[in-house]
């Protein structure tokens, strides 16, 4: 589904860090794969009454209900309507499976930790820091690295957690 590439042409090794990466607001984030259970085009979201506002709702997903998260609002960037790139990341946080609405997903890149840093300073300021693990340099551009697992504070994380119903099968009609 996602081109598989490597940075700079340099072999695989096992510390080479397996990111899915995924464009939001105009910017290029990775996450570490072993956090990404799958990636789906986005179907019919149901809304949810008085959500918090990065809920975007709900989605059934195979008979799971799924509470997805619009990582744009989570983040405080500027929100965009979903299209035909959109896509929705799935994780699991924390015992929780969760949706990740972003705008893109680009692929599954291959980066040495040679070539991750700390996050700048004027980063920092623009996103929580427990977020961050660092920005790679793939090629001449820049690759924000998340965790999603920390983009949720655990209180919210319990509260998902029981909008969700990942044991339960749901009838579809």
């Amino acid at each position: 589904m996602f081109e598989e590439t490597s940075d700079e042409g340099s072999g695989f090794s096992e510390e080479n860090l397996r990111l899915v990466t995924f464009g939001l607001s105009g910017e290029e984030f990775g996450v570490d794969i072993m956090q990404v259970s799958e990636v789906i085009p986005v179907p019919r979201i149901t809304r949810i009454p008085q959500a918090p506002e990065c809920v975007k709702g709900l989605i059934n997903l195979r008979g799971k209900i799924l509470v997805v998260i619009d990582l744009n609002k989570r983040l405080d960037f500027r929100s965009k309507e979903t299209d035909s790139l959109s896509r929705i990341i799935i994780v699991e946080v924390k015992d929780t499976v969760l949706g990740m609405l972003v705008n893109s997903v680009k692929g599954v890149i291959n980066l040495p930790p040679s070539l991750i840093q700390p996050p700048p300073e004027m980063i920092k300021s623009k996103i929580n820091t427990e977020y961050l693990v660092g920005v790679g340099k793939v090629g001449n551009r820049p690759l924000i690295l998340l965790n999603l697992a920390r983009v949720l504070g655990e209180e919210e994380i319990e509260e998902l957690s029981e909008l969700s119903s990942p044991d339960e099968d749901i009838s579809t009609e």
